[in-house]
């Protein structure tokens, strides 16, 4: 069981991992053992998660979801196979740690009264700018 906050927590069956062979660095090592995972949690058919998270998660994943619904982390920063694989849980956990935050409801105001002389001021500023830049007709001489 993976604790994710004091209220969801993932089943470890619910996460299936796959291990791949890594570009980069690692020599002869690369062309032999499979160290990056590739972790795949399906986010659409899970009961983990409240219906409001996984709505948050869906938007928060972005090109990470496949079409299925199902959530693919690629870890294959470390050489080692177990440490991307911490990785990639670890940034499992904090993807839906960031989805179970509620977002802060946006207070509408009103501006100031000092904004709105600061906007009118520039427009005059502007206006005048132009007015200038005209060409002086016969008739104001």
């Amino acid at each position: 069981m993976i604790h994710i906050t004091r209220d969801i927590s993932i089943g470890e069956s619910e996460i299936h991992q796959e291990f791949i062979r890594a570009s980069g660095p690692g020599g002869q090592n690369v062309n032999k053992v499979s160290t990056a995972v590739q972790l795949r949690f399906n986010v659409s058919k899970t009961e983990s998660l409240p219906h409001d998270v996984r709505q948050r998660l869906i938007r928060l994943a972005g090109r990470r979801m496949s079409r299925d619904g199902v959530l693919i982390i690629t870890a294959r920063r470390f050489r080692n196979q177990e440490r991307n694989r911490q990785d990639a849980l670890d940034r499992l956990v904090d993807l839906i740690q960031r989805a179970a935050q509620k977002p802060k409801p946006r207070c509408r105001t009103k501006p100031t009264l000092a904004s709105k002389r600061r906007r009118l001021d520039a427009k005059r500023r502007t206006g005048k700018t132009k007015k200038q830049r005209r060409p002086v007709s016969p008739e104001e001489d």
